[in-house]
């Protein structure tokens, strides 16, 4: 689903944010992205999601090269992939549903349509009783619960976190990763940037280590029954 051949990402100013990076991530994989603050975990997503390209190498995402993904062709690059961010990025002044249906009404779905896959995406993370609510009136949770949806309304191939429980209690945030756990087990490939170690080592999943924007070696744990 997921491979770069050899990326460096250097911004201006001579700032090597990745450096000869090669990876993969295989198609229903659910992989986390670890490594301190500045280690390149949201340059790599950045790329993936063609926010940004690399300086050199290869980026190819599920047979995509983004070398070739021309600037007014980006739009329908995104929409096979999911994103949720830490800081939600919802439009406060818009009730749940208005928020969820962002990425149909963007890609031109008709309205009854987009409808139905908002409150379906809604049911999938608890919320559909809230549709009508605006985010500031939710739980830092629920707001976040409000982004996954988003991500999911399109029902992309990818997903992609960038530090999704940064801001959640450990309660909160075993909630969503169990949400990301259901998506998964539905065959949806998952990207996810954490710092939270403790709760990572927990799921068994693969782990992707960065220093300094370098892989180091391969991190893998046994899961506990807790899921």
């Amino acid at each position: 689903m997921i491979q770069l051949e050899n990326v460096t990402k250097r911004f201006p100013g001579g700032q090597e944010a990745l450096s000869g990076l090669s990876l993969a991530v295989d198609k229903g994989e659910m992989v986390f992205v670890t490594g301190h603050s500045g280690a390149g975990k949201s340059t790599l997503l950045r790329l993936i999601a063609l926010i940004e390209r690399p300086t050199n190498g290869q980026v190819i995402v599920d047979g995509m090269n983004t070398r070739r993904v021309k600037r007014r062709r980006i739009p329908a690059y995104r929409r096979q992939i999911g994103m949720v961010f830490q800081d939600h990025k919802l439009l406060y002044d818009r009730p749940v549903s208005d928020n969820v249906a962002l990425p149909l009404v963007i890609a031109g779905v008709g309205h009854r349509e987009a409808s139905r896959k908002v409150r379906a995406a809604l049911d999938q993370v608890g919320l559909l009783h809230k549709e009508k609510q605006r985010p500031e009136t939710l739980s830092a949770g629920e707001q976040q619960r409000v982004g996954i949806a988003r991500a999911i309304v399109s029902r992309p191939k990818l997903l992609i976190a960038d530090e999704p429980t940064g801001n959640l209690d450990p309660e909160l945030s075993l909630e969503v990763m169990r949400i990301f756990r259901r998506f998964n087990e539905v065959g949806v490939t998952l990207l996810i940037a954490s710092h939270d170690i403790s709760l990572i080592d927990r799921l068994g999943c693969r782990r992707i280590a960065l220093e300094e924007g370098r892989l180091q070696p391969q991190v893998e744990e046994d899961a506990d029954e807790w899921l």
